[in-house]
């Protein structure tokens, strides 16, 4: 079975992308929505996220998401230290769940693949890439954030260019290619590398 990564920018649209490969049987193991069960509910990285971010960063044992936020998206020491807690754990995670799996191929879902360097464990990273102008909309929809606070979260991000340049597939989501038969092709494309 290969292991296909799937990635892009804030607000690039991955989620909707890998919606699509689910619908066509592809299981999709969303790295986010585990990085933040662990965030939730692993007692020894709660602890180290206290010790490396501070005691606001939980309020008993439910994360302060908008504390924690407010700290990593100001100070990269501060992101490159949760960073260093969260991901080693998610990828574990990953790499278990994709073990199980019996599907042609198998995707794991995550924004930042190549700065976690977890695309090291995969086969293949299909990236999706969208104007900047759609990447706000989606974020400001999807968050209620204000434009300033996105492009400063954005800006802590990889180049998008530089982030496609690394992806072995591209889908681009700028509202006039159909996301579908992108995503079909990509499909096919992966099924002949098998």
């Amino acid at each position: 079975m290969l292991k296909v990564g799937l990635t892009g920018g804030m607000g690039s649209g991955k989620t909707t992308v890998a919606r699509i490969f689910e619908v066509m049987g592809i299981p999709v193991f969303y790295a986010d929505v585990e990085a933040k069960k662990l965030l939730a509910e692993d007692h020894e990285l709660r602890l180290k996220i206290i010790h490396a971010i501070g005691s606001e960063s939980y309020d008993g044992s439910k994360p302060n998401r908008q504390y924690i936020a407010q700290i990593v998206f100001n100070n990269p020491e501060k992101l490159a230290a949760l960073n260093g807690l969260i991901h080693p754990a998610t990828i574990q995670q990953a790499k278990a769940w994709m073990n199980k799996q019996t599907t042609p191929f198998a995707i794991k879902e995550a924004a930042i693949l190549f700065e976690s360097n977890a695309h090291k464990e995969l086969d293949y990273v299909i990236g999706v890439q969208s104007p900047e102008e759609v990447r706000i909309a989606n974020i400001k929809q999807r968050d209620h954030l204000a434009i300033e606070e996105i492009k400063a979260r954005m800006a802590q991000q990889m180049n998008q260019e530089d982030k496609m340049k690394l992806c072995d597939f591209v889908i681009l989501n700028d509202d006039s290619h159909s996301l579908i038969e992108q995503v079909l092709l990509v499909y096919k494309l992966i099924l002949t590398k098998r």
